[in-house]
């Protein structure tokens, strides 16, 4: 467990205990209300050390990763950035975060930046 709480604290960058739990990331996501997990919620699981429960959510797959709680929090405690250190976590646990580069021809669409695709390659080839 704190294993788990270690590897979402280093790949997010986010110190949970900056959180003061006003609930201004929740008023302000598009998803609260489809998330079983609210934003400043998540935060006070991350701090402790609720791993677990959050990586079984659907909650981290509800986030729409649009930082409007990253652009409202007061203390900059960035509550989207842990949702994704989870949701990398739960990939990593399943070991889907390999991409190789025979799988990109496949993925190309007309609509789709490269520079997603470079973003991806460098994120799930690690």
């Amino acid at each position: 467990m704190a294993d788990l709480k270690e590897l979402v604290l280093t790949t997010s960058g986010v110190n949970p205990l900056k959180c003061m739990r006003c609930g201004k990331c929740s008023g302000t996501c598009p998803s609260y209300d489809a998330m079983e997990y609210h934003p400043h919620q998540f935060v006070y699981m991350v701090e402790k050390g609720d791993i677990e429960k959050l990586m079984a959510s659907k909650s981290i797959y509800t986030c729409l990763s649009c930082f409007a709680c990253v652009e409202r929090c007061p203390r900059d405690v960035e509550p989207a950035k842990l949702v994704e250190a989870v949701r990398l976590a739960v990939i990593r646990q399943q070991g889907q975060n390999h991409l190789k580069s025979e799988q990109i021809p496949e993925m190309l669409d007309d609509d789709l930046p490269q520079q997603a695709i470079v973003s991806a390659f460098r994120k799930y080839s690690k």
